[in-house]
């Protein structure tokens, strides 16, 4: 399937080679040299995947990806960049982006990056029992527009990695998930520098969709293992032995 790949590189040369290998691939490819015309195309609307560096001009790659998930982007993002120290990485993937891979890099290992950036999207858009709407405890989820539904008809939003979160437990409804395969499934490997980023995460879904979160019912934790979700509550302290 042919994708729309937009590529924020302000060295041309580079710009280009990753546009004629991207586009051997069978993918169509924009190119904005700054932070100002990426948001531009952006807007312009039809992008599946941003490639994005950080020192650009006018508007950093930072402020770029910010600036795409602030107004409701939830296309993948990844940062390709020489700025590859573990602070860089770490602001980079908590203001949204999906995977970072520094420069210089290896051309096989960026197309597979994107290949399987582009795999996790499209399994999202498999929705659950083929239902966009499912409910979980006494609250719905949209897995389209990734709104959460109270009882009392309250909405609001989740973050993209927490609907991916949410939509794998869920999808696997009373099996043992590992945080290997979450952080497989969401992120992809060597992303971040441990899995008690998605504890973190889960911890979030839990005070979104638990009475209690402190004892959860639906979320549990599987000792040295990960979680399972298990739509009819359950009555344990919240963790189970593996």
């Amino acid at each position: 399937m042919t994708r729309h790949i937009l590529v924020v590189e302000d060295e041309m040369h580079l710009a280009e080679g990753i546009r004629a290998n991207l586009v051997a691939e069978g993918h169509k490819v924009s190119i904005a040299p700054d932070g100002e015309k990426a948001l531009e195309l952006w807007r312009a609307g039809g992008i599946d995947l941003v490639i994005l560096d950080i020192m650009l001009p006018k508007l950093d790659g930072f402020s770029v990806c910010e600036e795409i998930r602030k107004k409701g982007g939830q296309e993948p993002i990844l940062f390709l960049t020489a700025r590859n120290s573990p602070d860089d990485r770490v602001r980079g993937l908590e203001l949204g982006g999906d995977d970072y891979l520094g420069k210089p890099f290896n051309l096989a290992e960026l197309l597979l990056r994107v290949q399987a950036m582009l795999r996790r999207q499209e399994w999202y858009g498999v929705l659950p029992g083929s239902e966009p709407v499912v409910s979980v405890g006494t609250t719905k989820v949209d897995f389209r527009s990734y709104e959460v539904i109270e009882a009392d008809g309250t909405r609001d939003l989740m973050t993209q990695k927490e609907a991916m979160i949410l939509k794998l437990l869920v999808e696997r409804d009373g099996e043992v998930v590992s945080r290997e395969e979450i952080l497989d499934r969401v992120w992809g490997y060597d992303v971040f520098p441990s899995t008690r980023t998605i504890d973190n995460f889960v911890v979030r879904v839990r005070k979104r969709f638990e009475k209690d979160p402190a004892h959860p019912r639906h979320f549990l934790t599987v000792r040295g293992v990960g979680y399972r979700y298990s739509k009819l509550p359950v009555e344990t302290d919240g963790e189970e032995s593996a």
